[in-house]
């Protein structure tokens, strides 16, 4: 179980600081649809928003659509 939490964690840093970021490009607009997009073509679609709005949370501290809130 050890291994499997390492890997998560290491797939959560690609996704939110790593190359990945890059890719999704995090706080700038749109950042949730390519998340969305990227990660479709590795988890199923049932759970592909939730864990973008999770990545999300993760690398700006905010769930989506809530970067401009007070």
């Amino acid at each position: 179980m050890a291994d499997f939490s390492a890997r998560t964690e290491k797939l959560m840093r690609y996704w939110t600081s790593g190359p990945g970021a890059a890719k999704i490009a995090w706080g700038t607009p749109g950042d949730f649809d390519r998340c969305v997009k990227e990660l479709s073509e590795h988890v199923g679609p049932g759970i592909v928003k939730g864990l973008c709005s999770n990545l999300h949370q993760r690398a700006l501290g905010v769930r989506p659509g809530q970067e401009h809130k007070d």
